[in-house]
């Protein structure tokens, strides 16, 4: 395992558990302590985020209902959002919106677009499903916390109304990946409470990342509250108190997680940092131990050796780390960026060139995407001294 300098959540949604019997969970409750937090900086109130806007139920009534009568309400609906370009949506996420949220800014991550196109679903009386889809693990960090990401999926039905009508008569899924990349992918449906859970989640985490303790604790305690045995939120719960100086509050919490997951290497790796931190070293050790025998490389496993080797000048050992993970995780935008790094500290322009457009085309924030179109921009007028620079 690395250097316990990082923190690990889930993001979007939680692991897919195994369907062996787990120990039962106390009430969410026994895990909150709202003593020692001060008020959120922000409204926290997850039952509202399917609500409709008056520009979302305008843009239903005047600026699509011809395509809605014409091609029937699902087709309709999935055309106007999707597939003319009509919002021109876009891929954002560094932020978890609701419905409103991301109609009004076209954008939004997975799970932002889903509980839009489900909220316009439900307006116009089209029953919907939402379904997780078991995917390879993907990981991302921010702020000194390593997340895993999910993935969801909606599917919308057909009212009984509009089947004599010779339409609407399948179901129809909208999925964000690419043709491709959906083709055969298992899914298991979740309810509409868990979907609530994780956009809580999420934002208890995006909180996280900006430093506030507040509103994060009292997201995750909304997420909790929407689904006691949602462990991602458990998790979460359990990084806010670490990163508040609650020791004694983190330790239970991720005690509680390993009781119902005793595998569960994400609370495994946060506990061991609390005992750590709390002078417990060789419980902490043992734990670690523990966990390597789990999972042996871990997510940034190679990517931290390879930021080591960089430290040392060994261009030519952070390279090979580098292309490791980028062979685990080809999609991660950060990877791609230092193989890129490594490939140039060893004159490898054109190599540079390719991992740093690969890094612009994977990144998933108009921020990371204009950061690496800048540094490719530079390394196309500077094929000499981009070291300093390009960092």
């Amino acid at each position: 395992m690395r250097s316990l300098s990082a923190l690990l959540l889930s993001l979007l949604l939680c692991a897919c558990g195994s369907l062996q019997q787990k120990a039962a969970l106390p009430a969410p409750e026994v895990f909150f302590h709202d003593q020692l937090f001060a008020e959120p900086a922000e409204s926290v109130d997850a039952s509202q985020i399917f609500a409709l806007s008056d520009s979302m139920r305008d843009y239903l009534r005047n600026g699509i209902a011809h395509q809605l009568r014409t091609e029937g309400r699902q087709r309709g609906l999935l055309d106007a959002l999707y597939k003319r370009g009509q919002l021109k949506l876009e891929y954002d996420s560094g932020i978890t919106r609701n419905a409103a949220q991301a109609f009004d800014a076209r954008a939004g991550n997975c799970l932002s677009l889903v509980i839009m196109t489900a909220a316009f679903a439900k307006e116009l009386g089209l029953p919907v499903e939402f379904q997780s889809a078991f995917l390879e693990e993907t990981w991302s960090r921010q702020g000194g916390l390593l997340f895993r990401s999910g993935h969801v999926n909606v599917t919308l039905g057909h009212r009984v109304a509009d089947i004599g009508a010779g339409r609407e008569a399948s179901s129809l899924t909208v999925d964000f990946l690419g043709a491709d990349d959906i083709r055969g992918l298992r899914t298991r449906v979740i309810s509409e409470e868990t979907v609530v859970a994780m956009y809580a989640n999420n934002r208890a985490a995006e909180s996280l990342v900006r430093g506030d303790l507040d509103t994060a604790y009292a997201w995750a305690r909304e997420s909790m509250r929407h689904q006691s045995d949602f462990m991602s939120a458990h998790n979460t719960l359990g990084v806010v108190y670490m990163r508040h100086g609650n020791l004694a509050e983190a330790a239970a919490v991720f005690n509680g997680v390993l009781q119902r997951e005793p595998e569960n290497t994400r609370a495994m790796s946060n506990l061991a940092l609390v005992l750590q931190q709390q002078g417990k070293g060789a419980e902490s050790a043992a734990l670690l131990q523990r966990m390597a025998a789990i999972d042996p490389n871990p997510p940034f496993h190679y990517f931290n050796l390879g930021l080591t080797a960089m430290e040392k000048g060994d261009y030519r050992s952070a390279r090979d780390f580098f292309a490791r993970e980028v062979s685990r995780a080809e999609y991660y935008h950060e990877f791609q960026f230092w193989l890129g790094l490594a490939n140039y500290k060893l004159g490898q322009i054109d190599e540079a060139r390719r991992h740093l457009r690969l890094a612009m085309e994977n990144s998933t924030t108009r921020h990371d995407h204009d950061l690496y179109e800048a540094k490719l921009s530079w390394l196309r007028l500077h094929s000499t001294t981009m070291v300093r620079a390009i960092q």
